[in-house]
């Protein structure tokens, strides 16, 4: 996150909201309904901005702008995976988002974009950096 203190969380099927938390006083300090059970949430490197993974019933992943007013605004939806996901991972350079479903596939997604800043080509990992990813890509 961009401002200091900040928590992050998903919810199971049952609860399927995303809450911010200041973790210095534990409030929640906001907390949005996603329709569907939350596998996990990634802060954005380089932007005002999270994704969270889905499971029943939707498998996708979000992304959402998160605001100085520390509301949540749904982005767009990211769909590809036929059963809920079960976990992801950033890259290195911070642009892209790594899933694997339990549908057998792992998908890489160009899901935040170019950083704002420029990185030294020696900060990003060479696997990263060589591999063009469009929208996805899908390893069964």
């Amino acid at each position: 996150p961009h401002h200091r203190g900040l928590l992050a969380t998903g919810g199971g099927s049952h609860d399927q909201t995303i809450k911010i938390w200041n973790s210095q006083t534990g409030a929640v300090l906001t907390s949005k309904n996603s329709g569907s059970q939350v596998t996990s949430v990634i802060w954005s490197q380089h932007h005002n901005e999270l994704c969270s993974s889905h499971g029943f019933t939707n498998n996708i992943l979000t992304l959402w702008k998160h605001d100085k007013g520390l509301s949540l605004t749904k982005m767009t939806d990211f769909v590809g995976h036929s059963s809920r996901i079960l976990s992801t991972t950033c890259s290195p350079d911070g642009c892209h988002v790594v899933s694997a479903g339990a549908d057998e596939t792992i998908r890489f997604w160009n899901v935040f974009g170019e950083p704002t800043r420029k990185r030294s080509s020696s900060s990003v990992s060479s696997i990263w950096g060589e591999v063009s990813l469009g929208d996805h890509h899908v390893i069964r």
